[in-house]
């Protein structure tokens, strides 16, 4: 039977997984397949679970808040900032909604948090600059 190379990796996290006969995964555009000797490919991952299949058949779950996937010469290359692998559907659905889904919303409120720091020193420096206008005879 034909396989190919699975990588995947994170800020901490790496592994090499041999003999993996088909990946399913999810990008903007839906769902897709990968076999052995798929062509160059790459897409973005969004949010969720993928699943592979290893020659003895049995399903492994691969959750990620997001990736980047690239296939060249027969290995399939996941990069991710965190991920979890789990071969039972169920557990790794609940560590996905409990555990990513918490990190993502934690990420959002400092975006947020980051965004009024921004909002707020533009009003300063624009405040600066109408105050050094005023005392300016120019």
């Amino acid at each position: 039977m034909s396989a190919f190379v699975l990588h995947l990796q994170s800020a901490t996290q790496y592994e090499r997984i041999d003999g993996v006969c088909s990946f399913v995964g999810e990008d903007a555009s839906g769902s897709f397949g990968i076999l052995p000797r798929h062509a160059r490919f790459m897409t973005s991952l969004v949010f969720g679970l993928s699943r592979f299949r290893g020659e003895e058949g049995a399903w492994r779950y691969l959750a990620v808040p997001g990736a980047l996937l690239y296939c060249v010469d027969n290995e399939l290359v996941v990069s991710t900032r965190r991920y979890l692998l789990d071969d039972d559907y169920q557990r790794i659905s609940r560590d996905l909604l409990d555990q990513l889904l918490r990190e993502e919303e934690a990420l959002h409120e400092v975006k947020q948090s980051l965004h009024r720091l921004e909002e707020e020193i533009l009003k300063r420096l624009w405040k600066m600059n109408a105050e050094l206008s005023k005392g300016n005879p120019d």
